[in-house]
Formats: structure tokens, sequence, C-alpha cells
């Protein structure tokens, strides 16, 4: 790791280390990918006021996020088959994130269930959740975080309909694999990779394992988690949630301030600016446009995180500035994960957390609440 400068050099190391049918299902997006693509370009658009001679010797990147303390406006956002990223990827992730003292999202699709990495860690993690058709396994698993003391919970809202990532199914990207020579191939030149999944905990969806009664097919179990997704969510059913999860409540996947309105009616406590990383409505606007009136119109009433193209501190700082509490990173870390493991994902949060630093000293700012839209360049 100690040549590695930034994010993208954390995923050209992913990608030579990683098959790549995974590699892909992280990295790439939905459709002809026009709002993958807009995530970043509209990010990187935003210019900053560079400012001089102010007295910056007192950076600090801390802040609360939900009312608790964090180094950083940063968390790690759920990322599905972390796993097969990297042998019990989860653990690994979660680990790294507690250690810079940010929060862990894990996601409902991941490899390790909720309670390896509950076994594994010493603090609460957060527990990302989707509302499926078989609502008594989603009660139970709503149950099963609360056994885990996670300490928030993210309510995934955009997936009621799956948008079509076509790099999967060219891939056969499925869990388990979907074999050919090609993959053989791809598969037996990533000797490490193979070795660290094969002594991971877990090969398949561990949240779901065993609730798929009389079977032990994987393929089978494949097809009912995709059967699953409900076309029918709607506001009631987080009602359902909030009445039996006891907890801080997070509702991701917002892009549209009539939607953000009624979440805040929710009695949630967070939303997540989100388009899904660009991995659901192509054509969809970036995140980062969408920002500024979603955080107007309902900023005063609960906390916004945002998601969606954040590969630096810079593009932290873009979304701070334009309304953001705090951010969520997903390819990022994902990237590092699947570079290095835990160092890997460390790795990751170090860069962005220096980049931040740095970013906030030539706009002549010291602390996570100076930082508003005085210092983008008009």
């Amino acid at each position: 790791m100690k040549h590695i400068t930034c994010i993208d050099d954390l995923r050209a190391l992913h990608k030579r280390r990683v098959p790549k049918a995974f590699f892909d299902y992280c990295d790439r997006g939905s459709y002809a990918e026009e709002t993958l693509r807009a995530n970043r370009e509209d990010m990187q658009a935003i210019k900053f006021r560079q400012r001089i001679l102010v007295d910056v010797s007192k950076r600090d990147t801390s802040t609360t996020i939900l009312g608790e303390q964090s180094t950083m406006p940063l968390m790690l956002a759920p990322v599905g088959l972390l796993g097969m990223q990297h042998g019990d990827g989860e653990i690994h992730a979660c680990r790294a994130a507690q250690a810079a003292g940010i929060p862990f999202t894990q996601s409902t699709m991941s490899i390790c269930s909720i309670e390896d990495i509950a076994a594994a860690v010493d603090k609460p993690f957060w527990f990302q959740l989707y509302v499926m058709k078989d609502r008594g396994f989603i009660k139970d698993l709503i149950q099963r975080a609360v056994a885990a003391k996670c300490s928030a919970l993210v309510l995934t809202v955009d997936l009621q309909v799956i948008g079509q990532r076509h790099a999967d199914i060219k891939n056969g990207m499925t869990v388990p694999p979907e074999w050919s020579l090609s993959k053989l191939l791809d598969f037996a030149s990533k000797p490490a990779w193979v070795s660290g999944v094969l002594q991971g905990k877990r090969r398949t969806f561990g949240n779901i394992a065993g609730h798929v009664k009389n079977t032990e097919d994987l393929n089978r179990l494949a097809e009912w988690t995709a059967s699953q997704f409900d076309t029918s969510l709607n506001w009631k059913d987080v009602e359902w949630v909030r009445s039996i999860w006891p907890g801080k409540l997070i509702i991701k996947g917002i892009l549209d301030v009539e939607d953000a309105e009624e979440a805040a009616k929710t009695g949630a406590q967070a939303l997540v600016v989100s388009n899904h990383g660009g991995r659901q409505l192509d054509g969809a606007p970036s995140s980062i446009e969408v920002l500024p009136e979603i955080a107007e119109a309902v900023g005063e009433k609960m906390e916004i995180m945002f998601d969606g193209g954040i590969r630096s501190g810079q593009d932290v700082m873009r979304a701070l500035a334009l309304g953001a509490k705090s951010c969520m990173i997903g390819r990022a870390y994902a990237y590092g994960l699947g570079a290095g493991g835990q160092a890997g994902v460390a790795k990751a949060i170090d860069i962005i957390q220096k980049e931040l630093l740095t970013t906030m000293g030539l706009c002549g700012v010291n602390r996570i609440d100076e930082i508003d839209d005085h210092v983008i360049a008009v």
C-alpha cells in the first residue's frame, strides 16, 4: 500500500486482484450508465474558492453523525457481496471503519451474516434493510439486527424494481458463480483471491441462508432472493418498519424533494440523497445535482446524508458545502477491500481524510461545521 496515492490506484489494484465478474459487479452501473457517469462528472464540475493567509493550523475533521462522535463526516455504505471481493469482506471492512472511528453499514445482501460480524467486532454497526415480500422474514431480520445491537437501520427504498446491469448478465454474475472456461481461467489466475474466499466463513448470502426451506441448493436460494423484491412497497411499509425497529432510522434512496418531504414525516432521523450509485434508474439526475434543493427543503427536520460519486476528500467537501452533513462511500472502499482486504479499506479511508484536511486548509476552513457554499467558486 506504500505507493497507493488515491482511490483510482486502489481501483486499478482491485481490478488486477479480483475476478472480472466481481470487479464489474462493484464498478459498473445500469443500462447505458448515464447516471453512473453523471455522478462523477457533475461532482468534478464543482470548483472551490481557494483562500490564502488564513490560519488553518487547527484543522479538525471530527463531527457527529446521528448524535454519535465520528472522526470525520464519512460512513461506509452498504455494499452487497463484499465477501466475494475478499474473504470475510464485511468483517474486514467493519473492522477498518471502526478502527478509523466511522460507521460501517452491513448490506442485507452480504456474504457474512449479521451474527458473523457482531461476533467479530467490538462496537455496534449499522444494518441496511431491503423490505422483501416475505414480511415474516423481514421482521425476523430486523429482530436479528436488534439482537446484534446494531445502532442504526438504513432502509433502502429504491430497489423495488431492479435496474438491469449489462455487465452482470454478460459476466454470468450469480451467487454461486455461473461457471465457464473463461471464468475458471480468470479465477485460476488469481490464487490469492481464491484462497481468501475459500477460507472465509461463507460463500453465499449469510443473512438469508437457512431461511429457504427444504433446500441447500444455492441456485434456488439466489432465485428466491431475486423473486422477493417487492413492487408494492410504499410509505405504509416504512411505518411498519418503524413500528418494529426501536432505534435510529435512515431512509436511503431519496432523489426528489417531494419524496424527501414524505420521508421527513416518517419519524426517521436521517435520509440519504442517493441514486444507488447509478445502478438503478439510468437517466436519473446525479445525487450532487439534487442535493441542494433536498437539503433546503428538509435539512432542518432531519440529517442529510449523501451518497453517489464520492472518490476523494474533495468530493466530501463538495457535498458538505451543498448541504450534506455526512457522506457515504461505497465503491471507494470496496476498491480498497478488493485491493488489500482490511488494510485496503483502511487506506481508502485514510486517503479521503487526508484529502479532506488538505482541501479544508486550502479553502481557509478549520472545522467541519464551517463548511458551506461559501467554499464553492461562483
